[in-house]
Parts: C-alpha cells; structure tokens; sequence
C-alpha cells in the first residue's frame, strides 16, 4: 500500500511541478523580424509557438546597421546556439527576416534544419526600394540593407538562388498605404507584391487578405504558421487553421 501511495504521489508532482505533456516538441523555432522592426513585432506570433511547445528563440538584430550579408549571420549564429540541444530547428519570418535565413543557408549548413514559414518576404526584391532608394534619407532610414532588398543590380534576394529546403510562404493581398502600392505593379501587402513573394523551390505558398506591417500579428495567419510547423502544408478550404 505504501508504494502505491508513493507512486501516486510521485505522479500528481510531476503534474503540478508542470512537467512537460507528452506532445511538447524537442524543436526550437528561431523569429527574424524585418527590416527597421524590433523582436516585440514578432511577440504575438513568439508567445503562439511557445505555446504549442516549441522552444523559441526570437531575435533582436540591428536591421539598419550591416549589410544583409553580415546581419545573418549576427542574427542567426546566436540564435543557433540558444537552441542546442534541439532536434530540430525551424525559422519563421517576416519580410527581410527570410531573405537573411536564405543568405545564411547559401553559406552554412544546418543538419537539422526543419522547415522555413516566410512572411511576405520580398525573394524577388521590392518595387518600392527600386523608386525610393535613390531618395535623401532612404539610406539613412533603411541602411545598406534596405537598398538590397530592390530588384536592381543591388539585390541580394535575386543573388540567392532556389530554395533546397522546406518553404513555406505566406503573401497579403492587401494594404493600408495607397502611395506604395501606386509603385507596385501587381497585388501587393503595401509593401511587396504578391508575385515577389514566391521563390522557387518553395514547398507551398498561401494568399492571405492581410497587410504587411501586420500580418504577423494576425490571429489567422499565426494559425497558419503552426499548422505549416506542423504539418509542412497551410490549410486549404479555409484561411484559419486550428489553434490547439
């Protein structure tokens, strides 16, 4: 009788101690927001991870200060590390954020890399650097980095090649900044163009009635986030997949 007690009360400690459920992931997912953003852009999609039981890893890098080809590897490098130990490791991005995971992958290998879910990335380049770029105060705003991100001689994204390795790509269709979709030739988020999005190589890519300075606050498009990290597809039949 006193093993059987011993071993229940073993058992109601480890639920209240918060031991970890069956189904938490030994997977780390690093953020990368975009181009002059922060990390706290990508709070509301990091505390979603999180609570699907990914370790996360969401980074702060100097977006405006280093050329693309220097940020990934300052952003990604330490993120690396923070997720040793891990099975796998999986990205997940907004805008220029994806360009420095593709810049990082043409250079390093990573063994247990997992999948990639891109948010409005512009891997063709953007329109809008093309038109603004030579602007007074647009290096100054946006750095080296942002005058990378165009379609022109400059371009890193166009340097990078095909994806060899699981994308997925999520591209908004709509935007709340009139005078930069006017310099976008086709459906746009206000800041890239559905078509730019897209990236050979890519594992699957969904359309979504959201804005680029806030899709990654979007409850629809974080739902499809974790059902890409999960399954490597997005939902079809609808644009809402299933918080767990």
């Amino acid at each position: 009788m006193k093993k059987f007690f011993l071993t229940l009360s073993l058992c109601l400690g480890s639920v209240f101690l918060g031991a970890p459920s069956v189904n938490a992931h030994s997977a780390c997912v690093i953020l990368l927001h975009g181009l002059a953003k922060s990390d706290s852009s990508m709070t509301k999609l990091e505390q979603a991870i999180s609570a699907a039981g990914y370790k996360t890893v969401n980074v702060d890098y100097p977006s405006t200060r280093f050329p693309i080809e220097e940020l990934a590897g300052r952003a990604i490098a330490p993120a690396l590390d923070h997720c040793a130990g891990q099975t796998e490791i999986n990205f997940v991005t907004h805008s220029m954020g994806g360009i420095l995971v593709r810049q990082y992958l043409s250079q390093v290998k990573i063994e247990n890399l997992n999948r990639v879910v891109m948010l409005g990335p512009p891997n063709k380049g953007s329109e809008v650097v093309d038109k603004l770029g030579s602007f007074p105060g647009f290096e100054f705003a946006f750095g080296d980095a942002g005058l990378q991100l165009g379609t022109g001689e400059l371009s890193i994204p166009n340097k990078l090649g095909s994806a060899n390795f699981d994308v997925g790509i999520i591209a908004g269709t709509r935007s709340i900044n009139l005078i930069l979709s006017r310099l976008i030739p086709e459906t746009d988020d206000g800041k890239v163009s559905v078509a730019s999005t897209k990236l050979e190589g890519m594992n699957d890519h969904l359309e979504m009635p959201v804005t680029h300075v806030f899709m990654m606050k979007d409850k629809k498009v974080i739902a499809q986030v974790l059902h890409y990290l999960e399954h490597g597809s997005f939902a079809r039949g609808t644009q809402e997949a299933p918080l767990n």
